[in-house]
């Protein structure tokens, strides 16, 4: 299991819907089922942490991937959807003690969930 060290302050999660949370591309024929460990992972995410849902899905199926989510309680924040395919890019900052404030995972589309994040009281 791959681990990742980050600190106790609180987050905004960004995260690619479908291949990372659920099985790429299974809306569209109406079975969408969660990869192995991301409804786990989640579920996980602090209440004061903020989560953002990123897509390439159109919003004609705003209604249906709500529903989706909404049946399975999953908690967000926002959900944006229409986003090209390419890549999606973070810029952020390193705060003056040296914390970097931008962390990207990438992992192998519909793959289970082999992350662990880990609070660092250090950093």
């Amino acid at each position: 299991m791959k681990k990742i060290r980050i600190s106790n302050l609180h987050k905004v999660w960004l995260i690619d819907l479908d291949g990372t949370i659920v099985k790429h591309n299974g809306y569209l024929n109406g079975k969408e089922e969660f990869l192995s460990g991301a409804k786990e992972f989640l579920d996980s995410i602090p209440l004061s942490d903020k989560i953002i849902f990123l897509t390439s899905r159109k919003e004609k199926f705003k209604e249906e991937t709500l529903r989706f989510l909404k049946d399975n309680m999953i908690r967000f924040d926002f959900i944006i959807f229409d986003l090209p395919e390419g890549e999606r890019i973070l810029i952020n900052d390193i705060k003056p003690g040296g914390l970097k404030t931008a962390i990207c995972v990438n992992i192998k589309r519909d793959s289970s969930w082999d992350i662990c994040f880990e609070i660092d009281q250090g950093l």
